[in-house]
């Protein structure tokens, strides 16, 4: 390509057209040799905060996925609709409702609805019982997290105290010629691996806020809905 374009270059209206495409491709591939500079100046604890970053990604996307699209579910409009098979006696349909979805509170309510003829304190029960077994799904590997934004932190530490110890370690015994390769040496080190950890301590913490909410809006409205199913079960059956 670029013999093509060097016996083109006398064209100057194609020269034109081909250039801004040379350019991008060259800033491109110029992007991505940074990238592997940066990682071989930093050293060896730049591959462990880059794996470490990985698998908090990873745990990221899976809870994400789980939270936003499995658990979660509109609570008001969930339980009215709930409400509207009560009144009209279809209990049936009601644990029909609450049985096509993975969502946390359907679950719940679902729990709730099979005593719905036993007392309020049967419901109650259950609603205890199912929801022991879904917060446990809902907060899984979420405390991980938050272990992984600080070994991230702490690697890029000792990346920044290992480039410390070579800059001076080598310095002293390296000549006047050698002193300022050592010294870019010892800092690239230093600096890379410090970027790197800040750079996924906080993508990792900011995403963590983030399903932290979900999560507790989820666990919020399985026991706001939970409790209102039970009040409004124990009205119906004293009308």
């Amino acid at each position: 390509m670029l013999l093509i374009f060097s016996l083109l270059s006398s064209l100057s209206a194609m020269a034109q057209e081909a250039a801004p495409t040379m350019q991008v491709a060259s800033e491109a591939s110029f992007s991505f040799n940074d990238i592997i500079i940066f990682m071989q100046e930093g050293g060896i604890f730049m591959y462990v905060i880059a794996v470490v970053w990985a698998a908090g990604v990873a745990i990221c996307f899976e809870r994400f996925y789980k939270l936003f699209f499995k658990l979660d579910v509109d609570g008001g409009s969930f339980y009215n609709e709930i409400q509207r098979y009560i009144l009209s006696n279809d209990l049936q349909g009601a644990m029909r409702i609450c049985s096509a979805t993975t969502a946390a509170l359907p679950r719940i309510l679902k729990a709730g609805l099979s005593r719905a003829q036993k007392g309020k304190e049967q419901v109650g029960g259950a609603i205890n019982a199912a929801s022991f077994e879904v917060l446990p799904k809902i907060d899984v590997r979420m405390s991980h997290l938050s272990v992984i934004a600080s070994l991230c932190t702490l690697f890029g530490l000792l990346g920044t105290i290992q480039g410390l110890i070579q800059t001076f370690s080598l310095g002293k015994a390296a000549d006047a010629a050698q002193k300022e390769a050592v010294l870019t040496k010892g800092i690239a080190v230093a600096m890379n691996t410090t970027f790197l950890g800040l750079i996924a301590a906080i993508s990792i913490i900011m995403v963590h806020a983030m399903l932290n909410a979900k999560a507790d809006k989820i666990k919020g409205e399985m026991d706001e809905y939970s409790h209102k199913l039970l009040d409004f079960l124990e009205t119906k059956q004293e009308a």
